[in-house]
């Protein structure tokens, strides 16, 4: 919705003048097929995916890298953080229809200022996806520079993960874009699914409690000590720490794949998920780092000294996982899990579970 929204007011409604006419309904063939040209011809910039950008920011795989010609700004080679000053030049370069900031993994704060201030050198409609901090938004961790809603022309966002609510997903925008944004239907959507927009409404309203700014400031808090408490038993987190809900833990240390830590991590009985790391020779199948998240932790009642404990476990599970060596090399897939370390960080986790189940009465393996 947010992506149409852009190609309407970069393409539709200047062609739409060009002619004459109020709609598409009422040009000709000809007419509607030159118009339809156009849209294949815009240009989006968003963050590279081995940086922590998203699928949907413009990759061939995902819809958003059909409807667009794509063009990336990554991280420094060093830091690992967004350095400005290229992405300004970048898009100079490039002078994208559509920049995009926003991220799935990224683990540092943008300064979305900033980022306007270059939408508007290069003519471009700024959008931010906050699908994964939303929650941070709402919960005034990330305010003034760091708070897309005051810079952006479009913010889009799911309802779950750190807002806590059902599956789904809103287009927050400005006055310019609102015309075309609350025509979804017939533009992108069909029926309207009542019980999840009433699901919306109670997490807004749950967000607007006071209730929510400490949980979403424990959320930032609880990843900064993960981190610290990771790096502190040897690991390697990328770009030295996290500001917000997140880290990426470079495995590659521990000379395995991020696919066989994420194997190793889940037969433990530790749900991650594999991640790229910037520069990633693994690339986006096998990977480099796992990607570790704390507000489900958090929304449980975890604090501090959970935070050390599970860094303490997966630092065990994976100090005790070795690749498996083929016919032809090294194995990027499988692996061995020494047992004694397996059943370990089971019990461990059946107990750090049982002191926090999800539901009164509810404990792992009811």
């Amino acid at each position: 919705m947010a992506f149409w929204s852009v190609l309407t007011k970069k393409v539709e409604e200047p062609g739409l003048a060009e002619l004459g006419e109020k709609d598409v309904i009422s040009l000709t063939a000809p007419q509607w097929e030159e118009l339809r040209l156009r849209y294949g011809q815009q240009k989006m910039m968003g963050m590279a995916l081995d940086a922590g950008g998203h699928l949907t920011h413009g990759f061939r795989p995902n819809v958003s890298g059909k409807l667009f010609g794509y063009a990336s700004y990554t991280v420094d080679p060093e830091t690992h953080l967004i350095d400005y000053d290229v992405v300004r030049r970048r898009a100079h370069e490039e002078l994208p229809a559509l920049l995009l900031a926003g991220y799935s993994s990224y683990s540092r704060q943008i300064n979305f200022r900033i980022f306007r201030e270059i939408a508007d050198e290069v003519g471009a409609i700024f959008v931010v996806d906050m699908a994964h901090f939303a929650g941070l938004v709402a919960g005034k961790v990330f305010t003034g520079d760091f708070d897309p809603v005051a810079h952006a022309h479009i913010v889009t966002t799911t309802t779950h993960k750190t807002l806590r609510g059902p599956r789904g997903g809103m287009v927050l925008c400005n006055e310019d874009f609102a015309g075309t944004v609350d025509r979804g239907c017939p533009l992108v959507l069909g029926g309207p699914l009542p019980h999840v927009m009433a699901a919306k409404a109670v997490a807004l309203e749950e967000a607007l409690q006071p209730a929510f700014k400490t949980y979403a400031q424990q959320v930032v808090t609880n990843a900064a000590t993960l981190s610290a408490a990771i790096t502190s038993r040897g690991g390697q987190v990328i770009t030295g720490g996290t500001d917000n809900h997140l880290l990426v833990l470079d495995v590659r240390p521990f000379a395995m794949t991020g696919r066989q830590a994420e194997g190793a991590m889940r037969d433990s009985g530790v749900t991650v998920n594999r991640n790229v790391v910037p520069y990633d020779t693994n690339g986006a199948w096998y990977t480099s780092g796992l990607r570790l998240g704390t507000p489900a932790l958090t929304t449980l009642g975890m604090g501090a000294d959970e935070m050390v404990e599970i860094a303490d476990l997966i630092m065990d599970v994976l100090s005790n996982t070795t690749a498996v060596q083929g016919p032809t090399g090294v194995s990027k897939a499988k692996f061995e899990l020494d047992p004694a370390a397996k059943e370990r960080t089971q019990k461990r986790v059946d107990d750090l579970l049982s002191r926090y189940p999800l539901y009164e009465g509810v404990l792992p393996g009811n």
